[in-house]
């Protein structure tokens, strides 16, 4: 057994002999490093190559590194020119229906074919649309008060229509607020994504695309020579709420066809 020190530390060495001993190691310990070292200079300076590879292979990591952050950003902030929702400002101030075209629009922007079908019969699916690999996207949009929780039900529902009805791939519950405990956990165990109020200000505030937010695999774009572009297209959700408060004018003003 050891010697142990008042304060519970490891004693060192003790009597001459230890000292001995412990600088013999130490010396040891500093001549194999030393020949390994001189070992790997003569390597190098007699295989320039390998100097050279060991130089530049470190900066190439280092250069991809920065290179990758940079396209990163840049579609980010093309992105965010594009379309850019403040949750406060924007999201919160809309209407469910008009909530779910600005869902509809992120999605467009983000690359996805995407269409809003909400409605009364709309079986869970207020937004389909379908990505660059084919994957088609279901997404229930629940536009709720802030600090207000979705609840398991809507869950149930989503996982019993979502690929049954709609042939989902991917399936989505978004809100402004967040879900509940049992929500969450059910979601998980059915693989459904969750979208909560932070997700949602990465996605609509940020510029976070969806694929990243969502950890699906990275879009394989084709060949179409708009590699990095985003597709301009119309923003419905501004015009949608004026569209439903005409459509249901419309409706009150048609004559009756019933006698």
């Amino acid at each position: 057994m050891g010697l142990v020190a008042v304060t519970g530390q490891p004693a060192g060495p003790g009597t001459l002999g230890e000292w001995i001993a412990a600088m013999v190691a130490v010396l040891f310990t500093a001549l194999l490093l030393f020949d390994a070292l001189r070992a790997l200079i003569e390597l190098l300076l007699g295989h320039w190559y390998l100097a050279v590879a060991a130089t530049l292979t470190p900066a190439g990591l280092v250069a991809g590194w920065l290179r990758w952050k940079a396209i990163v950003r840049r579609r980010q902030a093309e992105r965010l020119a594009h379309l850019r929702l403040d949750l406060v400002q924007d999201i919160d101030k809309l209407s469910p229906t008009v909530f779910e075209y600005a869902i509809c629009d992120l999605m467009i922007r983000d690359g996805i074919e995407a269409v809003r079908v909400g409605g009364a019969d709309d079986k869970a699916a207020d937004v389909i649309g379908r990505d660059r690999n084919g994957r088609v996207i279901v997404v229930q949009c629940k536009h709720t008060l802030t600090g207000a929780k979705v609840a398991a039900k809507v869950i149930y529902q989503v996982n019993g229509t979502a690929q049954h009805a709609h042939g989902a791939d991917v399936a989505i519950v978004v809100t402004n607020g967040s879900f509940t405990r049992n929500a969450a956990e059910y979601a998980a165990k059915v693989g459904i994504h969750l979208i909560d109020r932070d997700a949602l200000r990465d996605w609509a505030q940020r510029g976070v695309a969806l694929h990243e937010l969502l950890k699906l695999s990275p879009v394989r774009r084709g060949w179409s020579g708009q590699r990095g572009r985003l597709r301009w297209h119309r923003r419905s959700w501004r015009m949608a709420g004026a569209a439903d408060r005409a459509r249901k004018r419309s409706l009150r003003r048609r004559p009756s066809t019933h006698g």
